[in-house]
């Protein structure tokens, strides 16, 4: 699948919105990485073309065509018969640019000071609400003490007093919030302002600068700060696969392998000459179990009808979703169900548990996984001869349950550091599998 995707340099939206950003950056930097290694190529091919004087140099052309050339250019007329002509600014209801440019300034400059007076109006009332609020109280407690010094027949005075009191702090908060509003409106034109022209100013500044500097030197700036990240993530991605790959030779993946050969019934020479390389009739045996393919399959999946096909015809034959070395499904494993369902059945576990389930969008299968806060989805891409994550982790697996063993000791990605721990089952009756299995 990422084979086919740079070849043709494209992905399908819907197969892109899969993806999770990790994914995402890995397959922008391929796709750049491919696109330098075609332009390459091409360059040095002209080069050995013109010293060997198959073609000849290259002559940069000008704005007229030559007698000889084949392209043409084929002007649109007006009712006048001359070439139609639009200015933007000058035409029948058109606004002049400056005004347009005058608008978006002032109404920019007006959000930004209606955005900073909210902010300051919140907080001046704040601080109002806390102050009165505070002189009331400490007022309420010296009333308080002041009422247990003197007779039953001074209570009700004091309670009239303290209703009196209450009135006039109301009165004073409600002056003082009034204040603090004219205030901070008169701080929100006065802000307009100030951003109009600072805004103003730099259109201006922006305008003289672009009109100075020269694309090119633009583009070669931002060329090199894609080559030195492009090599900062290759050198990564490199680190991480001698680390998968160092880890993969000590689990024994080759073990796993003779134990699947041995299920479908190879023979011990066989095996030895997978192993050992001893001479034997015909090519070595390839380490990814042979599927005999008695259908044509599409590019891509295009019903549930076509996946349960693929899945019976092709990857039965693999044991995909079993547990290893039985006859049972693995937990795990669940059927042709969305991303919204499966977010559902993850959502009352712990931080790393999982399913596999069978993706819509690409001949293989979406691990769904828990974090503490959301989920993740990766692809897994089935359609060759082993199974590995789209994207991500370059090692290559025999069966679906090695992908899944060895993620339950070696984390998926260096920045998430997912590790596969608790699988997620079947919560309904018949299973969400049972049409693949029929």
């Amino acid at each position: 699948m990422l084979q086919q995707i740079l070849h043709d340099m494209y992905i399908d939206p819907e197969l892109l919105a899969e993806l999770s950003d990790v994914q995402k950056h890995i397959l922008f930097y391929k796709m750049r990485e491919e696109q330098l290694r075609r332009w390459r190529e091409r360059e040095a091919w002209e080069v050995v073309a013109q010293a060997e004087g198959l073609r000849p140099p290259k002559v940069k052309r000008g704005m007229w065509l030559g007698a000889a050339s084949d392209k043409h250019i084929r002007w649109l007329l007006g009712a006048d018969g001359e070439v139609w002509v639009w200015i933007m600014g000058e035409g029948p209801g058109d606004k002049p640019y400056e005004e347009i440019s005058e608008e978006l300034i002032a109404e920019r400059a007006r959000l930004q000071a209606q955005r900073e007076a909210e902010e300051l109006w919140r907080q001046k009332e704040a601080e109002i609400t806390k102050k009165f609020r505070d002189a009331l109280a400490n007022e309420k407690a010296r009333i308080l003490a002041e009422k247990w010094k003197v007779e039953m027949e001074d209570r009700k005075a004091a309670k009239v007093l303290e209703e009196r009191i209450r009135e006039e702090f109301k009165r004073k908060e409600e002056e003082e919030r009034r204040r603090g509003e004219e205030q901070i409106r008169l701080r929100e034109e006065q802000r307009a302002k100030e951003l109009y022209w600072t805004l103003k100013q730099a259109q201006l500044q922006s305008h003289a600068r672009e009109n100075e500097e020269r694309e090119w030197e633009e583009q070669l700036r931002r060329s090199k700060a894609a080559d030195e990240e492009r090599s900062c993530r290759a050198q990564r991605a490199r680190d991480e696969y001698r680390r998968h790959s160092l880890r993969a030779i000590q689990k024994g993946t080759v073990a796993g392998l003779s134990s699947m050969f041995r299920e479908l019934g190879q023979s011990h020479e066989q095996e030895a000459r997978l192993y050992h390389h001893l001479p034997g009739p015909g090519p070595p045996p390839r380490l990814a179990i042979p599927v005999s393919r008695t259908w044509e399959r599409p590019l891509r999946p295009v019903s549930r009808e076509v996946i349960v096909r693929w899945f019976k015809e092709e990857q039965l034959p693999r044991r995909a979703g079993f547990e290893r070395n039985t006859e049972s499904i693995a937990p795990w494993f669940h059927g042709i169900i969305s991303r919204e369902d499966a977010e559902d059945l993850l959502k009352n576990m712990t931080e790393g548990a999982f399913l596999v389930r069978v993706s819509e969008k690409i001949w293989g299968y979406t691990l769904s996984y828990r974090l503490q806060k959301g989920f993740k989805h990766f692809l897994v891409d089935a359609s060759g001869d082993f199974y590995s994550f789209l994207g991500v982790d370059p090692n290559r697996h025999a069966t679906l349950t090695d992908l899944i063993d060895f993620h339950k000791e070696e984390i998926i990605t260096v920045s998430g550091g997912e590790l596969l721990q608790e699988p997620c089952g079947q919560r309904d009756s018949p299973p969400d599998y049972h049409l693949l299995f029929e």
